[in-house]
């Protein structure tokens, strides 16, 4: 009986301390860029007794909750790791899943242009594209030209995507500049690899939060999170609720951004 009117008045209590939370979180200092690593949902899958498409679609659908959240918190730039480069080793059916729902999003945001043009929201995909399957490019190609001219914030997705590979990416691109005498060795420097970077604009992420409760980064902007402040969440990504991110952005908002001085 107690456990019940305990349940009773979390969910009473929540609604209001969210509210609350929000009105606090909005009076400090926003993080300009915010990445999130999404995780978690095969887990959530077997702890509900689904099958692991299903968590995937669930993880989707709460991602566009996510978007909805930082468009009313005003964030500037959102960087969603959806799919990274060691991804491509699992087995083919979740492969296909995953790309299955990955088209479904894209296409949901294609149909909902006139949102992220008010919001003045640019599309962008990071990572080794030529690894996606031509119907997943093709959507991406759509999308990033549709919104190329809706504003200065920018939703980006790094799908097919590793920091590694980034870097090395970068490397090369380099490395072939100087082999055509275009640049010489003794030039490269810290902002030159950043301009070789797969999105040489994107500012580095502030904020970086992992759901599902690991506590790595995994291969995700590497070279731009040298200073990030990073948050893990114990939620699973489709169980992630406002108040968790309200939570995240409240510890950045605490801690002291020295940046090594």
């Amino acid at each position: 009986m107690l456990d019940l009117l305990y349940k009773i008045l979390s969910k009473i209590q929540m609604p209001v301390y969210t509210k609350y939370l929000e009105g606090s979180v909005k009076k400090g200092k926003m993080p300009r860029h915010i990445g999130i690593i999404l995780d978690g949902n095969r887990r959530f899958a077997r702890k509900m007794g689904l099958n692991y498409y299903d968590g995937y679609r669930l993880g989707a659908k709460k991602v566009e909750e996510i978007l909805n959240w930082l468009d009313d918190l005003g964030i500037e730039h959102i960087t969603l790791y959806v799919f990274s480069t060691e991804n491509f080793d699992r087995p083919k059916e979740q492969i296909e899943a995953i790309m299955s729902v990955i088209e479904e999003q894209l296409r949901s945001l294609l149909n909902d242009l006139d949102r992220l043009r008010r919001s003045g929201i640019r599309f962008r995909a990071i990572g080794r594209l030529e690894m996606l399957p031509e119907r997943v490019r093709k959507l991406i190609r759509e999308l990033e030209e549709k919104t190329r001219d809706f504003g200065g914030r920018t939703l980006n997705i790094a799908v097919a995507y590793g920091g590694r590979r980034e870097i090395v990416d970068s490397v090369r691109k380099i490395a072939e500049k100087v082999l055509r005498g275009e640049l010489r060795p003794e030039e490269i420097d810290e902002e030159v690899i950043r301009e070789h970077l797969y999105a040489p604009d994107l500012p580095d992420p502030d904020l970086i939060i992992r759901t599902s409760g690991e506590e790595r980064l995994s291969n995700f902007l590497l070279w731009q999170s040298a200073y990030s402040e990073l948050y893990f969440c114990e939620a699973y990504l489709p169980e992630f609720r406002k108040v968790d991110l309200l939570r995240a952005i409240r510890n950045y908002q605490r801690r002291e951004r020295r940046y090594g001085r």
